[in-house]
């Protein structure tokens, strides 16, 4: 059952969004109505109130988060970490300084949900794992760059 937990991220979502090992899933609508979900794995947290993340420019789940900024983030991962944000997206590198076919997104945090069932406990997320040691720094030269621009903005 979901429950209202406030406007900023619980800690212990916001210690799992530090370790940078976890998926969320991206939800956002194009302009024709259509749902579209998109799987994020290169995300950190702004602070208590806002997520960065990094996406490609040419996604359909960028392009819609462009022309409708509200969007939703959903988290299932190990210690029962089950939130749903909803949020306002808004681009603040393009391109990134990294890859320049890849975009940074700020979400600002409108909405936190906790969608903990009574039934059962999420033991652990999705696990991933890099396709290639070019993969491999690619992601780590991401991720370090949400974690400088989670500093400086």
């Amino acid at each position: 059952m979901a429950k209202h937990v406030g406007v900023k991220l619980p800690d212990d979502l916001f210690e799992l969004l530090q370790e940078g090992t976890t998926v969320a899933v991206l939800a956002t609508f194009s302009e024709k109505g259509l749902p579209h979900t998109t799987p994020i794995q290169t995300i950190y947290p702004k602070g208590p109130e806002g997520i960065l993340l990094s996406i490609h420019k040419d996604h359909t789940g960028y392009h819609n988060m462009v022309w409708q900024k509200k969007v939703m983030l959903c988290f299932l991962d190990k210690n029962n970490n089950t939130y749903s944000i909803l949020g306002r997206a808004g681009v603040v590198r393009a391109p990134s300084h990294v890859h320049p076919l890849m975009n940074v997104v700020r979400i600002d945090i409108i909405e936190v949900k906790s969608d903990r069932s009574v039934l059962v406990n999420v033991d652990s997320g999705v696990r991933w794992s890099y396709t290639s040691p070019e993969a491999e720094e690619l992601g780590i030269g991401l991720m370090n760059e949400l974690k400088e621009l989670s500093q400086t903005l």
